[in-house]
């Protein structure tokens, strides 16, 4: 009988046990059927579910993408989906019982809806950013938190290039005569972007790809990153944020959100810019000072610009959402010639949001049934090899705790009457995080297993998989 259907039919245990607890009395580990691989080759991976997979909840909101819910729904997971965020208090309440969450940028994960958390132990992050989560507090509850840092970066590289070419030619400000049936056909201060220069700030995924795609164009670019990184194609870096500014017609952001990058461009940095200069800021919103934008953009000191972020955003569509209550140079920004502003759209793709969807779920996914850890932004990377249908009586212990001198050794003496297949720790600050296959496992010894790693002082989480 396979060890998922016997999970599905042990005796209901206490819900904030459902993926930490130990198996019942009933469980065999060795009631497992296989058949028997050549020398040659791995037998396959044993499914590691200690839990009836329908009792585990998911909360999925802001319209994630199908493939996710796709994904989850094909373990057999209780999904539940909401297109729009959720109220805090309504937060609150619906966060007390899932295991997992999945969020987009809008959802604010901070210490007082985390603290009603009561049995979630991962959340997804479907954006690059993850600046609406405590990362922290959610270290210290053992919740690991997952993003997709790359998988909208060619969807943010081509509208970087397609606003580059509509600012160039004014494209964006004859549109909306057109529209309001003025006819102003004028070459005036209208240009090619081929043998201009394309400065590029944050030399990234994001960045790079751009940088690509500029050159194909016939762009000479230019970069400026924090650290060393190889140039692709042509381009080069420069030593200094300044001399990229005073040598580009185009700058374009690709950096995160950070105290270090905050209002990164403002007024002395504008007014190192070439005059005609254009502005791009496609990464996050507290990155340019937009009050210094303005009046750069006022004096002619620059062309125009491109900005898709802001530091303060609506919280959903509709009319008369971007006002002045929401920033108060909102009609200052709106009223700018050649300034072209999106609504946060830099990865909005079908393509970008299906990838989203994919790599976040499936983290997820590995998270939960097998405890892998790579890629969490707050937690220690840990993965270990998957068990397969050969490792008969075979445990897998996933043990968060804090990171202090002797919880090894404590572990390893609780693990002395079990064989140990495989072992890896790592830590990040203050939480580490021990993943162990271990063998000779019985129901009663894994009872006992569980019940000491629970009372040791540093345990932060427990979990076993089976």
């Amino acid at each position: 009988m396979p060890a998922q259907s016997v999970a599905a039919t042990a005796p209901a245990a206490d819900e904030n046990a459902l993926s930490m607890s130990p198996p019942s009395s009933g469980f065999s580990l060795m009631q497992q059927n296989f058949t028997r691989a050549r020398s040659h080759s791995r037998p396959p991976p044993r499914s590691l579910k200690p839990f009836a997979t329908e009792d585990i909840k998911i909360l999925l909101l802001e319209n994630v993408n199908q493939s996710a819910l796709d994904n989850l729904r094909e373990q057999g997971y209780q999904v539940e989906f909401h297109k729009k965020s959720l109220p805090e208090e309504e937060l609150i309440e619906k966060i007390k019982h899932v295991h997992a969450i999945g969020i987009r940028s809008k959802t604010k994960l901070t210490r007082k809806v985390l603290e009603h958390a009561e049995n979630l132990i991962v959340i997804g992050c479907f954006c690059i950013g993850t600046n609406q989560v405590d990362l922290d507090y959610a270290a210290e509850r053992g919740i690991s938190v997952f993003n997709s840092p790359y998988a909208n970066s060619r969807s943010v590289a081509e509208l970087v290039i397609a606003e580059i070419i509509f600012l160039a030619r004014q494209a964006g400000d004859r549109s909306m005569e057109l529209h309001r049936g003025t006819w102003n056909k004028v070459s005036n201060e209208c240009w090619e972007i081929r043998g201009k220069t394309l400065g590029i700030i944050g030399y990234g995924h994001i960045g790079s790809q751009l940088s690509v795609l500029a050159e194909a164009m016939g762009l000479r670019v230019l970069y400026y990153d924090i650290i060393p990184i190889m140039p692709l194609g042509s381009a080069k870096q420069l030593s200094s944020l300044e001399e990229l500014l005073h040598n580009s017609d185009f700058v374009s952001l690709h950096v995160p959100a950070s105290p270090e990058t905050t209002n990164m461009i403002s007024s002395a940095e504008f007014a190192a810019m070439r005059r005609g200069s254009f502005l791009i800021n496609l990464s996050r919103g507290t990155v340019v000072d937009i009050p210094a934008f303005i009046a750069a953009s006022k004096s002619g000191k620059i062309a125009g610009g491109a900005i898709d972020v802001y530091p303060a955003e609506p919280h959903s569509n509709g009319d008369n959402k971007f006002v002045d209550s929401l920033n108060s140079w909102t009609s200052d920004l709106t009223s700018l010639r050649n300034v072209i502003l999106t609504p946060h759209i830099g990865g909005s793709t079908e393509e970008a949001q299906y990838n989203i969807g994919v790599e976040v779920s499936e983290s997820l996914i590995r998270y939960i049934n097998e405890g892998n850890s790579t890629g969490a932004v707050n937690f220690p990377e840990v993965s270990l090899r998957n068990l397969t249908e050969a490792d008969k009586n075979h445990v897998r212990v996933l043990f968060a705790h804090q990171n202090v001198p002797g919880v090894l050794r404590q572990v390893n003496e609780i693990f002395k009457d079990h064989n140990i297949k495989s072992q890896f720790s790592d830590s990040r600050g203050e939480i580490a995080y021990l993943v162990a296959d271990i063998s000779d496992c019985t129901p009663d010894s894994l009872k006992d297993l569980y019940k000491h790693l629970e009372a040791l002082p540093f345990k932060i989480r427990t979990r076993l998989l089976y």
